[in-house]
């Protein structure tokens, strides 16, 4: 058993350190407050390959491990702790994943190296209004018509939305093609959000400002059966595929973010003087830096575990993914409170910027990529089955 990285692995974490201290951290507040990733950004992380880590090198990507995708989700988190970046990185990197492997060679070539050269935004379109984290029950339907699918229904928190509006990609929707079925009748399909028949509200969000959250309807959108990804009426078994890798990206990015605020909170004490003393020397604030420090150790311990059981084709990976996504969200936003409350009035300012990363790191916890109760549920199943 090794803990080590390889000096591959090693050597990619350093580059795009280095990269993200120099392009990233430098314009995240501008990013908060302008409510925009800036394109010259995107672009220039596509030429670093970030956006194609795990694709396959035919269509531009870098064909790396899941171990390496969560080295750049941490890094990405650590750069850009309001986390709109991360976002970005999860959808494309865990949603792409799912295209890649799954798309005709066709589509893959239409739309993936567009993304990885950060010209196309893709994301997933699967939550709806009534169903929430209940897939199975989703509405929106595909109907087969002159060779096309008809795509017809609403989605609800798309992320992304609004950037492949206007960039240019899309979403894989998940509609019924057998609406007779439940989770069996469900099949994925990717729409071009471009499509005029696409319209698309943006949702105000109370943090992860950089990147849209929208409304989505699709109304009687005609788009190819080519861009059906894998097989029909088995969407709902590949979209779990697609959360799987999604999820534990999701925790890179938290033990990133976490990692940047804790970072900060510590430099913090071990210059504050209160009643002739630093903060440090105070055992309650010492004593919970150290509890925090080490929860933030096991949650990466674990996440990292995550990512190699999906390397490694574990057959219950599903399940310590789920748990590093139950662990990494929480252990964050309790690394960004304890800071914020060392810092008293500063911490709650704007200055300090500890309110964005624990705006965003809450978007983790309330259902993006699946809420905490769902990753209890699949946690509870696997280990009680």
């Amino acid at each position: 058993m090794d803990f080590n990285l390889s000096e591959e692995e090693k050597l990619l974490k350093d580059n795009i350190h280095e990269f993200l201290q120099k392009k990233l951290r430098p314009i995240m507040r501008t990013i908060d407050q302008e409510e925009r990733i800036p394109r010259e950004f995107v672009r220039e992380a596509g030429k670093m390959g970030i956006w194609g880590a795990v694709f396959s090198k035919d269509v531009g990507g870098l064909q790396l491990s899941m171990t390496s995708a969560v080295i750049i989700a941490e890094e990405l988190g650590w750069a850009d702790f309001s986390l709109a970046t991360g976002v970005m990185y999860v959808l494309e990197e865990g949603w792409g994943y799912v295209l890649d492997r799954l798309g005709n060679s066709e589509l893959r070539q239409e739309v993936l190296p567009k993304v990885v050269e950060g010209d196309y935004f893709l994301g997933v379109a699967s939550t709806e209004p009534a169903g929430g984290s209940d897939v199975a029950s989703i509405r929106t339907q595909a109907i087969k018509k002159d060779g096309n699918y008809v795509i017809r229904g609403q989605k609800i928190y798309i992320s992304g939305a609004l950037e492949a509006k206007g960039w240019g990609g899309g979403h894989l929707v998940l509609a019924k093609t057998n609406p007779q079925e439940k989770h069996k009748g469900i099949s994925i399909i990717y729409v071009p959000t471009t499509d005029e028949r696409v319209r698309v509200t943006k949702i105000n969000n109370m943090g992860r400002m950089g990147i849209s959250t929208a409304i989505v309807n699709y109304e009687d959108v005609s788009v190819p059966q080519k861009n059906l990804v894998g097989e029909e009426n088995k969407g709902f078994y590949h979209a779990m595929e697609g959360f799987n890798h999604a999820r534990v990206l999701v925790a890179g990015i938290c033990l990133g973010a976490a990692k940047a605020i804790l970072d900060q909170g510590i430099e913090y004490i071990k210059n504050r003087e209160v009643f002739g003393q630093k903060l440090k020397d105070f055992q309650a604030i010492a004593f919970e830096a150290a509890e925090l420090y080490t929860r933030l150790e096991m949650a990466r311990l674990l996440t990292y575990k995550a990512a190699w059981a999906l390397d490694k084709g574990v057959k219950d990976a599903h399940v310590i993914v789920a748990m590093a996504k139950l662990s990494a969200p929480q252990v964050a936003l309790d690394i960004a409170k304890s800071v914020m409350m060392w810092m008293g009035g500063y911490g709650y300012s704007k200055d300090a910027l500890i309110e964005a990363g624990f705006r965003g790191i809450v978007s983790y916890l309330v259902g993006a990529e699946g809420a905490m109760n769902i990753m209890k549920l699949i946690i509870s199943r696997g280990i009680l089955a």
